[in-house]
């Protein structure tokens, strides 16, 4: 089979909580546990954070799915969850992220230094998110004053289906007008992120560190003994891996290295993972 024809990388597609923002994904965990309670639920951050990634109502369903989630509701409320109990925990939850999120708007270091660094290559700059557009208009105002302005943004709810699913990528390449899709770059922090590049069949990185899979702030990870650390990052490498994503490192900050790769192996004819 002949390899396939030439391309130089054009476009880079970052998440938002994790990635760019959000050092620890921390702002939507908050808000999870706080609907649930509201509607007479306890659930624990670590519960909170095992869908991440998804669109935000798809993210309720899973965690609704849980066996130990929906015995507690099942308790609480005198029957198992349903459709009806999802959009009532996601009315709930909605408002409460769109009055956090904000408050967890930091760029993560080295976020605008890589993205500039993007840009002088010739690269666009796309982003897509787990979050409804309503919680994005907060945030987007916030990134842009601290200096991260993407080309595009498209937002949970936009379209009819979204991660794990390549739709919203779809998106992006035609608001940039990139292609193939071996011509990008999908950097995230989640599961569903990483998925969502691979179905659309990109380069994908995945950051270890700064994201959800260790989930905590800049000052927690700094405490953290150099062992813990260790253990720490090797153990979302590994769920990484598992997901047979192409590159991992700690954050975007590392991001650089990593396109110097990929454009050496696409002038060899390949690319990225299936």
């Amino acid at each position: 089979m002949s390899a396939a024809p030439f391309v130089h990388l054009k476009a880079v597609v970052f998440d938002w909580a994790g990635t760019i923002v959000d050092f620890g994904s921390r702002a939507p965990m908050g808000a999870f546990v706080e609907a649930y309670r509201r509607l007479g639920v306890e659930i624990a951050i670590a519960e909170a954070r095992k869908p991440m990634g998804l669109p935000k109502r798809a993210h309720i369903a899973a965690l609704m799915a849980d066996p130990g989630i929906a015995a507690r509701w099942a308790e609480a409320h005198g029957h198992a969850p349903g459709e009806a109990d999802i959009d009532r925990v996601y009315a709930v939850f909605v408002p409460l992220n769109e009055a956090v999120v904000t408050d967890y708007a930091d760029l993560i270091p080295g976020a605008v230094d890589t993205v500039a660094d993007c840009r002088r290559r010739g690269l666009k700059v796309g982003s897509t998110t787990g979050y409804v557009r309503s919680i994005m208009e907060r945030l987007v105002p916030v990134a842009a004053a601290a200096g991260y302005v993407p080309d595009n943004l498209v937002c949970a709810g936009d379209l009819a289906d979204g991660r794990p699913g390549p739709l919203m990528m779809y998106r992006t390449f035609a608001d940039l007008g990139v292609h193939p899709p071996r011509a990008v770059v999908k950097v995230d922090d989640t599961e569903p992120g990483i998925l969502e590049g691979k179905a659309a069949g990109t380069w994908t990185v995945g950051l270890s560190v700064s994201g959800n899979m260790v989930g905590l702030s800049r000052d927690e990870w700094a405490a953290l003994p150099e062992a813990g650390q260790a253990r720490l990052r090797a153990e979302a490498e590994a769920k990484h891996r598992a997901l047979e994503v192409d590159f991992v490192i700690d954050s975007v900050a590392g991001l650089m290295p990593v396109l110097d790769e990929i454009e050496a192996r696409l002038a060899r004819g390949e690319g990225p993972r299936a």
